[in-house]
């Protein structure tokens, strides 16, 4: 809003309100959406992180739990190997007792091993766990195993092949001969993969698949998933051998799936074993994989969804508590510039707008003090003037008057009424010249002189020159001095006459047989003084009014003597105000400070 010419002219600006508004909302959802945005890349990273490291973990310990079941089994080939049992075969088992014996280790070992064959030297089976099997060739085996398992001193052959579309594992020890340093045949172990499917199983989950890699990059084992593929004895996932003790992304097209997370842990061997050179891989789609991930970015789009409208709320909230005491003082400001009257200040609001209200409240209060005593020293000025010419023009006049009057009173044949006309010009006269006086002390005030004074002196003094009057008006008066000490630095003349002014406006206003009270009291800086009668009093509208130069509600009054007190008192650095006394009339203090040092120059 700007003010031109008297009138308010609305400006095209953005309300207090509404850019509070848009501030605190863009910076709380800034703030949300960068904090939420952080926390979110965050703990993505974060949790990808732990899927990874979870992913490495498992095919970590897939990989330890296989390399310890083909220790076991290793072992148990070794161990019997050279038992002595096994020196059965120089006679070619001819009692079977060796085939017993491998019977009874099929039997306790269940589920373990498909079967326990020692073949001699000619390739023939001498003994074994399946009694069909007993004096059958069997092909010979390449003199390179397919793979070897290294046990402390021993080698133990390893052979993975094809019955059907499911690979057989059979191990194969020589037994060495007790008597010469020559082998008397071979000790075969096929293997049961049941077991390792069992942990392949149980390892995974209905989003992983896990898979194990002999050294030539053959699927020799997998989880139920890939079983069902008819994915065993393929090389469809050779290359991921060099993924081992990697975790990474791939394109999962052999699998059928989009991209996968791929965790390859090689073998480390157990105990004494050499590794086997088998991959163990956990294999799992992305979008499975980050699922809690997913999951996460719903929960912040969901939290989202809170802070917008608990910001809108916040910012609504904080937009109103800011702009309502800044209205509140738009409002106040308005309405003093429409009607020049000042209402209550705005109380609410922040320290800050309050300081602000209060100094706007003071500037106010400022200027209307300036427009008054503006009004005051334009008055004066007029008075001034006025008294210039009236001492010039009109009090010869009025001195020829009241000659003339006087001299026709003295006249012998005078009738009563022209004494009276007589009687009426030197009142009138009087009455004109005292006015003249009072105009002339205000427009031109001596300046005061100070000089130590004890204002109970001057108030006994004032009090005693009106005693007359007093009496005459059957008037009390009622002296309560009881300033411990009434000593001042003052005028003490210019003080008689605020006490005369203020007496005589009490003896012309209260009614015959009225009361007037004369208090003191004082404190370390000022002596006050208080003048209070029961008259009619002074209407509370009127009282910021009364020290108005030409201001007066007495019939016969000029409204000249308090503007006269009042000058005399801010001459002397004092304060002078006006209220209600105790008794209904009206009240007049004035406090005058003790010394006049700190105001001089």
């Amino acid at each position: 809003m700007v003010r031109r010419r008297g009138r308010l002219i609305a400006t095209h600006a953005v309300p207090i309100r509404k850019t509070l508004f848009m501030a605190f909302l863009g910076v709380s959802l800034v703030s949300a959406i960068l904090l939420a945005g952080l926390a979110f890349v965050k703990a993505r990273s974060a949790l990808q992180e732990e899927i990874q490291r979870n992913a490495r973990t498992q095919a970590e310990s897939i990989a330890a739990q296989i390399d310890k079941l083909m220790f076991e089994r290793v072992q148990n080939a070794v161990v019997w190997s050279r038992l002595d049992v096994m020196q059965d075969l120089q006679v070619r088992d001819v009692d079977k007792r060796l085939s017993h014996f491998l019977s009874s280790l099929h039997d306790g070992y269940r589920g373990v091993y498909l079967s326990l064959s020692c073949v001699a030297a000619d390739h023939m089976i001498l003994s074994s766990s399946d009694a069909a099997l007993i004096d059958t060739p069997i092909p010979a085996m390449p003199t390179q195993p397919h793979a070897r398992a290294l046990l402390a001193d021993s080698d133990v052959a390893l052979e993975v092949r094809a019955v059907g579309n499911i690979p057989e594992v059979e191990l194969r020890v020589p037994i060495a001969s007790a008597f010469t340093d020559t082998n008397l045949g071979e000790l075969r172990l096929r293997l049961d993969f049941t077991a390792f499917y069992d942990v392949l199983d149980q390892g995974g989950s209905s989003t992983q698949a896990l898979a194990v890699l002999d050294e030539h990059g053959t699927l020799i084992a997998a989880s139920a998933g890939l079983r069902e593929r008819g994915l065993l004895l393929s090389k469809v996932l050779a290359d991921w051998r060099e993924l081992a003790g990697t975790v990474t992304e791939r394109d999962g097209h052999a699998l059928d799936e989009s991209d996968v997370i791929v965790s390859a842990a090689a073998s480390s061997g157990f105990g004494q074993m050499a590794p086997l050179g088998w991959t163990t891989l956990v294999i799992q789609p992305v979008d499975e994989a980050l699922a809690p991930v997913h999951h996460m970015a719903l929960i912040f789009a969901a939290l989202f969804l809170v802070i917008v409208p608990v910001a809108l709320a916040v910012a609504v909230l904080v937009s109103r508590r800011i702009a309502r005491p800044i209205v509140a003082l738009t409002r106040f400001t308005r309405t003093y510039l429409r009607e020049q009257s000042r209402p209550p200040p705005p109380q609410s609001g922040s320290t800050e707008v309050r300081e602000l209200s209060n100094a706007f409240v003071e500037l106010i209060e400022d200027i209307n003090r300036s427009q008054q005593n503006l009004i005051r020293a334009s008055k004066l000025a007029v008075v001034g003037e006025m008294s210039a010419v009236i001492a010039h023009e009109v009090r010869t006049p009025l001195g020829i008057l009241r000659s003339s009057a006087q001299m026709l009173s003295r006249e012998r044949h005078i009738s009563d009424e022209g004494k009276e006309l007589i009687g009426f010009i030197e009142s009138e006269t009087d009455r004109l010249n005292r006015l003249v006086s009072a105009m002339l002390d205000i427009s031109r005030p001596r300046a005061s002189v100070f000089a130590p004074a004890n204002l109970h002196e001057v108030i006994r003094k004032s009090t005693a020159m009106l005693s007359a009057q007093m009496q005459k008006h059957d008037t009390t008066l009622t002296l309560a001095l009881k300033a411990a000490d009434a000593r001042v630095q003052c005028d003490d003349e210019q003080i008689t006459q605020v006490l005369l002014n203020l007496l005589m406006n009490a003896l012309q206003i209260i009614p015959r047989g009225g009361h007037i009270d004369i208090a003191t009291r004082d404190d370390a800086e000022s002596v006050t003084v208080e003048v209070a009668d029961d008259g009619p009093g002074i209407a509370e509208a009127e009282r910021a009014l009364v020290f108005e130069a030409f201001f007066f509600r007495r019939e016969g009054g000029i409204g000249l003597g308090l503007a006269i007190v009042q000058g005399i008192i801010n001459a002397h650095h004092g304060q002078i105000e006006v209220a209600a006394s105790p008794s209904g009339g009206a009240l007049f203090r004035f406090r005058l400070p003790r010394r006049q040092h700190d105001h001089d120059g």
